[in-house]
Parts: structure tokens; C-alpha cells; sequence
């Protein structure tokens, strides 16, 4: 005996939520759909909406089709011969519904913590400042060094008037401290950042001058206030961040 469906019209999102709405009132599995019972009471439900003067949306009636579809595939007999080959003709529909049913639960789950965060507030992160490059384990070749300022010291003596000791009893010796001399490379490398080596010994022309000048370069790298490099066979000074370091002009 039919026993009618009664359900109160309400708003579905699309036709499949309208296929999960039956599918649970009627207590059945997706996976195991009584298609006929299921098509009556969807097409059921499409009747009410136009006894109420309610605009189907096309979808709705695009899968009405699909399930008479289906429905006319069911109730063909099947062919004795190979009765298990034929392919269930709900199959295509299952997988939409076990779909749909995967993003419904996913939506619930989102839902009941879309204001769990409400009263959650979030600090800007403060810009922090790059490290300065960290020259604590340098070990570069004092050798080269020397040999450089060999090479300075040979150029300056050709270039020098002649010494002061030639003038002894005259003049006093030439002094020059360290600390002029850290001075003069703070300068030196303040516009550039980085000089080579022979550029940074460029216009001194006596030797003790090239000599306190190397010995303050020597002085710096010690304190980590520059570095030297070698690139391409040439030695270059680099500043290590702000030359803050400070000599007396007794040193």
C-alpha cells in the first residue's frame, strides 16, 4: 500500500541537498538508493513548489531527469545471459552524493568555528634589524699581507725625498701614531665601504706612515672593524659595520 510523503517545504541549496534530505528521511544508505521511491518524492517536492507559485531553478530540473533516467534504467529487466556485468546505473549519482556529503560536513566543521577566533588579536611583528656579518672566525693569510705591504713600502721609497735621518741634528724624527693612522682608514673607507689594498696606501709618501697605517689595519681587523678580502688576486679593505673604535694620538 502507497503511503503518502508529507514533508514541509523549506529551501534547499540545490538539488542535491534536497536528494540528502530524502535520503535521511527516509532512513536509507547512499550507497543503496531505492531510486523509484526517491524520484517520487523529489518530483513530490518539485509539484509543491509549483502549487506555490515558486520558481524552479533549472538545476532542479536537471536532475529530475537524471533520476526518471535512472529510474527507467532500473525497472528494464536485465539480460540474462550476463546479468552482474551491467554497471549500476546509480553509480554516477552515489559518487555526487558522497561527495557533496564529504563538503557538507567539511562546511559544518568550519562553521561552528568561524567566531572562535572573534576575540583573538594579533600583534604586528617588529621589524628586526639585519645581523651584522659575523668576521669572529676569519683566518686569512697574514703572509699576503706582508707581501702587499712590501710592495707599497718598495713604491713609496722610489717615490719619497730622502729620509729624515739624513737631516739628524736638523729635525727631529718623523712621528706618526696609530691612532691618526686608524683615523685615516675610518675616513678613507667611510665614502666607499671598501678599498683595495694599494688604494687604501695611495698618497703616503714616507715609509713610517705606511708603516703605522698598516699597523692600525692590522689593529682593526683584530678588533673585527673591518676585514680583509682577496678577490681575484687582489686584496681589499672592507668596513665591518661603523669604525667606532678610538686611539690616542700617543699611541
Amino acid at each position: 500500500m502507497e503511503q503518502g510523503i508529507s514533508f514541509k517545504l523549506q529551501t534547499f541549496e540545490g538539488p542535491l541537498d534536497l536528494l540528502m534530505h530524502l535520503l535521511k528521511r527516509n532512513k536509507v544508505s547512499i550507497m543503496d538508493i531505492p531510486i523509484v521511491e526517491i524520484t517520487e518524492q523529489y518530483m513530490a517536492y518539485l509539484a509543491q513548489m509549483e502549487d506555490f507559485a515558486i520558481e524552479i531553478s533549472s538545476e532542479f530540473l536537471v536532475m529530475a531527469a537524471q533520476l526518471l533516467y535512472i529510474k527507467s534504467r532500473m525497472l528494464l529487466p536485465r539480460r540474462v545471459e550476463e546479468p552482474e556485468s551491467e554497471e549500476d546505473p546509480r553509480e554516477e549519482l552515489v559518487k555526487r552524493l558522497l561527495e557533496y556529503e564529504r563538503y557538507k560536513e567539511a562546511s559544518a566543521f568550519l562553521k561552528e568555528r568561524e567566531f572562535s577566533d572573534a576575540h583573538t588579536y594579533f600583534k604586528q611583528p617588529d621589524p628586526i634589524p639585519p645581523a651584522a656579518p659575523d668576521y669572529s672566525d676569519q683566518t686569512f693569510d697574514l703572509d699576503k699581507l706582508i707581501a702587499a705591504l712590501s710592495i707599497v713600502l718598495e713604491k713609496t721609497e722610489r717615490k719619497a725625498p730622502p729620509p729624515k735621518t739624513s737631516f739628524r741634528g736638523i729635525v727631529g724624527r718623523e712621528k706618526v701614531s696609530i691612532g691618526s693612522r686608524v683615523h685615516y682608514i675610518r675616513d678613507r673607507l667611510a665614502g666607499r665601504g671598501r678599498l683595495s689594498f694599494t688604494e687604501l696606501f695611495a698618497g703616503i709618501e714616507s715609509r713610517p706612515a705606511v708603516i703605522a697605517t698598516f699597523l692600525a689595519l692590522l689593529e682593526l681587523m683584530k678588533l673585527e672593524r673591518v676585514v680583509v678580502e682577496e678577490r681575484e688576486e687582489t686584496l681589499f679593505v672592507c668596513r665591518n659595520g661603523e669604525i667606532a673604535y678610538e686611539l690616542t694620538d700617543d699611541t
